[in-house]
Parts: structure tokens; sequence; C-alpha cells
């Protein structure tokens, strides 16, 4: 049996298979970043405080966040071990195939086989979908589980089956769970409007509809009700913050996000031209669904144009529409390809995947100047991704040449799982480029050899919070003055060295500079050098 027959057999399958190849290889190379910081300082607090529904950060109230994500985190952390970065990132990589399989399975309850699995491998392999599990974990779990209860209202509109709803209950809830009422604005409520817009308001659209989503809310709020509760002025503090951020925080003009089909990656092209409505509306081969993605990507993007705060990573609930609405112009690709004679129908074509095919053949070239610093240590990876890339490479040409979409999709897809195979995890192995890189993760060990309790005065990013792996306390301030811990000795790390040395423990204290630590892996002068990531540490010891 053919790899094609396989992967048109076993779909499903493939999709889980495809998420493992792509992201499964680097999962634990690439830094902690700050969203993921605070994901994991939350999970490590519900596992050592026990801290599950008044979550906390460095034993401090976190309430930005609703906890679903931080359980699931934790519960991997328990299970592999709370410092194991590649199992606290385990979760993020199912909820990617998630997104992927219910692509396909939205898409089978109108679609033939082989057209859902390639809307489902769009959605999968779209740029921004799995960059967001390390950018923002929260993201791509309330967007996972918004897409699954979309999935399931559609089936209770054409089934009386009491599961459906319950599914599409309990799945709401989950999203709230997750990241509040984003995904609801962002993409139950376009695909609200675009629905009955299609299809018309048969079958008890509303009814149907509404009771999920109130039962699902009330369901989802439950934790805000708790936590509204048990500790009012933090959770309101918190609150006004966030709202606040809507209207104050990366404000971006109505148009910042017109360029959205490039979140889309690889297949940016055809996602622009899947989006030409009049163009395309007369060669799919299901007019009432493409109809329905293409309004759906659009009031999405509407809706999240009109908030003033915007950044690139919340257009993720839009490229889940857009695979729907690109799979619809990869489909009339593969079965009309062979048939065009206008340029202006080929030529995008031929530049998309011909652009992917020649970087598949030139890599030997590429690849030279990407490990030509560490090219010693990397000789094996680097000739395993040049016979994978350039086989693949060579083949997408070929199957281009012959207009043969269908192994050019397929072929590109195997060339983008390549990539992220063989040559990610090299590179990322040697991204530290700054000397002065002075990790925290060994301070607590050796501060508890000493029996030296360890305090922080200022500042440290959530990034230096979780290396250090505990809560530290953080010194009290009255009326302008720190008062410092009562003990004749206790360490202390300090973000900006200046706020200690003009404070008045000089006048107790014997300060001692201990060491500098250093988290950045870029160097000195570089846009991703912060000082936030650095800290110094200073024990302090009571004069005679």
């Amino acid at each position: 049996m053919s790899l094609r027959k396989i992967i048109e057999r076993h779909p499903l399958l493939t999709i889980v298979c495809l998420t493992i190849i792509m992201m499964l290889p680097s999962l634990n190379i690439l830094q902690v970043t700050i969203m993921e910081a605070r994901n994991f300082i939350t999970a490590r607090e519900m596992l050592s405080e026990g801290n599950w529904f008044l979550t906390t950060m460095n034993g401090l109230p976190r309430y930005e966040k609703p906890p679903l994500p931080s359980w699931i985190t934790a519960l991997s952390g328990w299970i592999f071990g709370i410092r194991n970065v590649y199992a606290l990132r385990l979760p993020n990589v199912i909820m990617v195939s998630l997104v992927g399989i219910f692509t396909y399975l939205f898409s089978r309850l109108y679609l033939e086989k082989r057209h859902s699995f390639i809307n489902g491998i769009v959605a999968l392999s779209s740029f921004y979908v799995m960059a967001i599990t390390i950018e923002a974990p929260w993201d791509i779990y309330t967007h996972a589980f918004m897409l699954i209860t979309i999935f399931y209202l559609v089936r209770s509109y054409r089934s009386k089956q009491p599961l459906n709803p319950i599914m599409a209950t309990l799945f709401i809830a989950f999203s709230v769970l997750s990241k509040g009422p984003i995904s609801l604005y962002a993409l139950l409520l376009p695909f609200m409007i675009a629905y009955p817009l299609v299809y018309g308001l048969k079958d008890k659209f509303f009814v149907k509809t509404i009771l999920p989503l109130l039962g699902g809310i009330l369901l989802g709020g439950i934790w805000f009700l708790v936590v509204r509760l048990a500790d009012p002025g933090a959770f309101d503090q918190i609150a006004e913050k966030e709202t606040g951020n809507w209207t104050s925080y990366h404000t971006r003009p109505f148009y910042y996000y017109w360029s959205f089909f490039t979140q889309s990656g690889i297949w940016t092209i055809p996602a622009f031209i899947g989006l030409l409505y009049p163009y395309l509306i007369k060669r799919v081969s299901n007019r009432e669904l493409y109809k329905l993605s293409f309004f759906w990507t659009i009031f999405s993007l509407v809706l999240l144009s009109v908030i003033p705060e915007k950044k690139s990573r919340y257009l993720v609930p839009v490229l889940i529409p857009l695979a729907i609405n690109t799979g619809f112009y990869i489909q009339y690709l593969i079965l009309e390809f062979k048939k065009l004679k206008s340029k202006y129908e080929t030529i995008p074509v031929y530049i998309n995947f011909g652009l992917l095919g020649a970087l598949g053949v030139l890599f030997p070239v590429l690849g030279y100047y990407l490990f030509k610093e560490n090219l010693n240590h990397l000789f094996l990876n680097y000739i395993l991704a040049t016979v994978l890339l350039v086989t693949i490479g060579s083949f997408l040409l070929f199957h281009l040449f012959k207009k043969n979409i269908l192994n050019v999709f397929y072929l590109t897809i195997l060339l983008l799982a390549s990539i992220m195979f063989s040559v990610l995890p090299s590179l990322s192995r040697f991204q530290n480029k700054n000397k002065a890189f002075a990790p925290i993760s060994n301070l607590k060990a050796e501060a508890d050899k000493q029996k030296l309790k360890v305090y922080l005065l200022d500042n440290m990013s959530p990034e230096m919070m979780w290396d250090y792996g505990a809560i530290i306390p953080l010194v009290e301030r009255k009326e302008g003055n720190f008062v410092f811990p009562n003990e004749k000795r206790f360490g202390l790390i300090v973000n900006d060295k200046q706020v200690l040395l003009n404070s008045h423990a000089k006048e107790k204290y014997t300060i001692e500079e201990v060491a500098t630590y250093n988290r950045n892996i870029a160097k000195v002068g570089a846009r991703r050098h912060t000082v936030r990531n650095i800290n110094y540490f200073y024990i302090l010891s009571q004069k005679e």
C-alpha cells in the first residue's frame, strides 16, 4: 500500500503523526517564554502549595488567566516531573493536534474525506497555530476547545441526540476556563453570525446554540465567582487592569490585521487567493460551506479589529476558518489545475510551491550558511537534512511541473515536517550567543546547602522565577522604606543594583555581591537582550 493511500485511509492518525513529527523533536530546546513561565509557575505552585483555585505566581494572586491550562500543565508535571519542560509543553502539542483533528471532523460534516483532510492539515500547519503554543499557551487551549464546541453545535443542528448539546456546553465551559470570553468573542460569535446568514434560521438554531452557550458560561464562570468571593480585593484590581488593557495597551489602528493571511505561513498565497470570493465561489464543490468559512473568517477579523489592543497572536482564531477557506482553493487546484490556461491562475501556484521546492533543493547551500559556525558538531544533522530536503524538494518540483497538485500538497507537508524534524532542533542547540549567560537554576540548591534564606528585593522576570524553582519571598515596603527580614544573614536577589545600594540596608548590613545571573541568550546590543533577564545576588550580614 502506497504512503498516499495510507494517509487517505487514516486521516486522523496522519494528523496526529504529523503533529508529533513537527513539534516533539524541538519541544524542550527553546527557552521558556514569559507567558509559558507564568503558566508553569502557577502549575508548580498548585502542586507545591495547593493553590488550585486561588491561583498564584511567586505566592501572589495570579487571576489574570483562568486555571484550566495550568491544571492540565500541573497534571502533566505531576506525572513526568514539574521541572521537565518537555512534559509541561506536551499538553500544548495535544491541543494543536485537536485543532487539526476537529477542523477535519467539522469539515467532514459537509465534505468528502480527502478534502476534509486537506482542511485539517492546513489548520494544523499554519504558522501561528504552532507558534502560539510557546508564545501564549492559554490561547491554543481556549480556541481548540471552542472549535470542538462548534463541531458539536453543528451536529446538534442536524440531530436530536442529547449528547451533542451536552458536549457543546462542556467545551464552552472548558474554553471559558482557559481564557475567559476571548474565544467566545473571536471564534464562536463570528460563527454564530455567519452560520444563519448562509444556512438560515432553521433547525432551531438559536435554541440549540443559546442554551449550551448559557450553560457553558455559567459552568465556566464558577471559578471566577469563587475567586471573586474568596479574594475580592485582588480580583477586582486585576480585572480592572485587564479590561483597561483592551483600550490602552498595545493599541493599534483598525487595519493592523489586514495582512492576517500571512500568519498561515506556507499557505500565505493560497490563503489570499481563497479569500477572493468572486473568483472562487463559482469554482468550489460546496458553495454553502465556502460561504460559511469566508464570512466566518471575515467576521472574526472585523470583531478583532474593533478592539484597540492588538497583537499578531490574537489572530489565531481567524486561522481556523481561514484553513477551511484555503482548503477549498487547494481542492480546486487538485481537480482543475491541469486544465487551467490563464497565467493569472497558474503563476501564483508556481510561485508558492516552486519557492518551497527550491528551498528544499537549495538546502545544501542555505544549510551551510545556517550551520557553518557549528558544522563540525552538526555534520550528521546537516547530511540528514540535506538528503531529506533535496529529495522531497526535487519530487515537489517534479510533480509541480507535471501539474499533479495533490502530490505537491502532500510533499509540501512532508517538506515542512522534515524541516521541523531535522533542521530546527539542530539550530536551536546553538541559539545561545551570549558569553555572559549564567542561569539562576542552581541558586536555590546552593542556598539550601548554606541554610541561607533567599529574598527578592524588587523585580524579577517570570522566566527567571521559573528557572529559580521555588517561591521567593518579596521584601516588604512600608512608607517607602524596605523592611528587611530579621535574620543575621540572608540572600537577596536584585534587578536594579541602585535600589539596594541607595537604600538604608548599608547602615545595618554588610553587603556582599556574590553573582550575576543572566538569562539572555542574545548578545549585548541585540533587540532580544533585556535587562529584565538579569539579576544580581547579594548576601547581607548584620553588622556587629
